[in-house]
C-alpha cells in the first residue's frame, strides 16, 4: 500500500541506530513510542532559551511559556474533541490521571458498601488505584470477565451493575492483548444505570482518532510517551460537571484561590487539579507530538497500521509451535504469543542480539496471564514507522530461536 513510511522513519533519530551491530527493529511501542525530531527540537529549544515558570511572573519568558502552555491545552482539547479547555487537566501520565480520579471521585462519591467495576483486561494502573480506593472506603471491586479470545463478556455487564455501583473503568485498547474494546456500547449501558465511566486511552490515542463527546465518556486518560511525546506528562479529561464537584487530588501552588491558616479556597478549573510547578516543557512537547500526528492524519495512519497488523499475523503463523493470546476480531497491531516450551525471556534475549526490541513478561497484566494459566508472553507491538521488511526479519529471528531451543 502507499504510505510514506521511509520519509516518516527519517523523522525519528533513534530508528537509524544499530544494536549489537544490527539495524534496530523497535517492536516495543506499547511500552513507549519513539520521538520525532520536531518534538525533541521543540523541547530542547525551550530548555535552551525559553525556560521560565508558568502562571507566576510578569517577565517576558514566563509570559511566553504560559501562553505556549495554555495553547497546548487547546491542542489537546481539539485532539480529543473536548467541550472546552477547562476539561483538560495535565498530570504525570495515564497512571497519574487514574489515581487522581480514584482519589477525588472516591472522596466525593464512594462510601462503605459501594462498588467499582473494572475489566479483566486492565493494566495494573487501572486496577490497583481502585483497589486502594475500595480498601480505604470499605467498597468492593467487581470484574467484568473476558473470553478465551480476549474479548470482554458484555453480556455479563448488566448483572454486575446495581444501585451500589459508583463508577466503571475500562481500557479502550488492551496493552497485552491488543483488543479494541467496544467502549461506546459499554458507556451507553453504564449510563442507562446512571453510572459514570472512565476510559483508559493509553493504548488507543496513538492508533485512531478519539472524540470524547461522541464517546460520551465521563473521564478519559492517556500518556504523552505513548503518543510520540515526552515521558512524565499525561492528560486527564473530565466532563466539567464532574470536575467541578470533585475535591483536589493534591495541594500546593497554583491550585489555590486564597490561603490562610484558618482556611484555603481553591482555584477554578483546570488549575484546581494542577498543584505545584507542572511539567510545562513536557506539556508543550506533548502538543508538538499531537501536531505531528495530525499532519500525518489518522485515516492514513490507521490504514497502514491495520496493513501491518494483518501482514504480521500471517507472517507469524508460519512459525512452528506458536500459540497466540488475544485473538479478538477487533484489535491493534499488538501480538502476544508463546512458542512451544521456550521461555519468553530466552526468546527476548536472542532477539535482542539480532537487534530486535520486543517485550517479554506479564506486561503489567497479571490477571490476564492468570486467566490463560501462563506466566507471561512474548509481545510485539507495532506502529506506523515499522515496515514489512522489519516483520520479515522478526519472523526470521523467531525461527532462529526455535532452532536454538528445540
Amino acid at each position: 500500500m502507499s504510505f510514506p513510511v521511509q520519509d516518516i522513519r527519517r523523522d525519528f533519530p533513534l530508528l537509524s541506530q544499530k544494536v549489537h551491530g544490527k539495524d534496530l527493529i523497535y517492536f516495543d511501542n506499547a511500552a513507549t513510542t519513539q520521538k520525532p525530531e520536531v518534538v525533541i527540537n521543540r523541547m530542547n529549544d525551550l530548555l535552551r532559551v525559553g525556560n521560565s515558570s508558568i502562571h507566576r511572573s510578569v517577565n517576558y519568558l514566563s509570559d511566553q511559556m504560559t501562553r505556549d502552555y495554555e495553547a497546548a491545552r487547546d491542542v489537546v482539547k481539539n485532539f480529543i474533541g473536548a467541550e472546552n479547555s477547562k476539561e483538560i487537566i495535565f498530570t504525570s501520565g495515564a497512571t497519574g490521571s487514574i489515581n487522581t480520579i480514584a482519589f477525588s471521585f472516591g472522596e466525593a462519591f464512594v462510601s462503605s458498601g459501594d462498588e467499582i467495576i473494572v475489566s479483566e483486561l486492565e493494566h495494573h494502573s487501572n486496577i490497583v488505584p481502585w483497589q486502594m480506593l475500595c480498601e480505604r472506603k470499605g467498597a468492593s471491586l467487581k470484574v467484568l470477565p473476558m473470553d478465551e479470545n480476549g474479548e470482554l463478556r458484555l453480556d455479563l455487564l448488566p448483572s454486575l451493575i446495581n444501585d451500589k455501583t459508583r463508577l466503571l473503568s475500562v481500557s479502550q485498547v488492551s496493552n497485552s492483548m491488543g483488543t479494541i474494546n467496544p467502549v461506546e456500547e459499554i458507556i451507553e449501558l453504564a449510563h442507562s444505570y446512571d453510572v459514570p465511566v472512565l476510559v483508559d486511552g493509553a493504548q488507543s490515542v496513538q492508533h485512531s482518532a478519539v472524540d470524547v463527546k461522541k464517546m460520551d465518556c465521563d473521564f478519559f486518560v492517556f500518556s504523552g510517551h505513548k503518543i510520540y511525546g515526552p515521558t512524565g506528562i499525561g492528560v486527564l479529561y473530565g466532563k466539567e460537571k464532574w470536575l467541578d464537584r470533585l475535591p483536589p487530588y493534591q495541594g500546593g501552588g497554583d491550585m489555590i484561590d486564597r490561603v490562610s491558616f484558618e482556611k484555603t479556597t481553591f482555584n477554578e478549573l483546570p488549575f484546581k487539579f494542577e498543584a505545584g510547578t507542572t511539567n510545562y516543557i513536557g506539556v508543550i512537547g506533548l502538543a508538538e507530538s499531537i501536531k505531528y500526528i495530525n499532519n500525518i492524519g489518522f485515516e492514513a495512519l490507521k490504514e497502514y497500521e491495520f496493513f501491518l497488523r494483518d501482514y504480521t499475523l500471517e507472517a507469524l503463523k508460519s512459525v512452528p509451535g506458536i500459540t497466540f493470546y488475544g485473538t479478538a476480531k477487533e484489535k491493534v497491531a499488538i501480538f502476544s504469543f508463546l512458542m512451544n516450551q521456550i521461555h519468553p525471556y530466552d526468546a527476548g534475549l536472542v532477539l535482542d542480539k539480532l537487534g530486535i526490541a520486543i517485550r517479554t513478561g506479564t506486561h503489567c497484566t497479571m490477571p490476564v496471564m492468570e486467566h490463560f494459566g501462563i506466566e507471561g508472553t512474548i509481545r510485539a507491538s507495532l506502529c506506523f514507522y515499522n515496515t514489512k521488511e522489519e516483520i520479515d526479519r522478526f519472523v526470521e529471528g523467531l525461527l532462529l530461536v526455535q532452532e536454538m531451543f528445540t
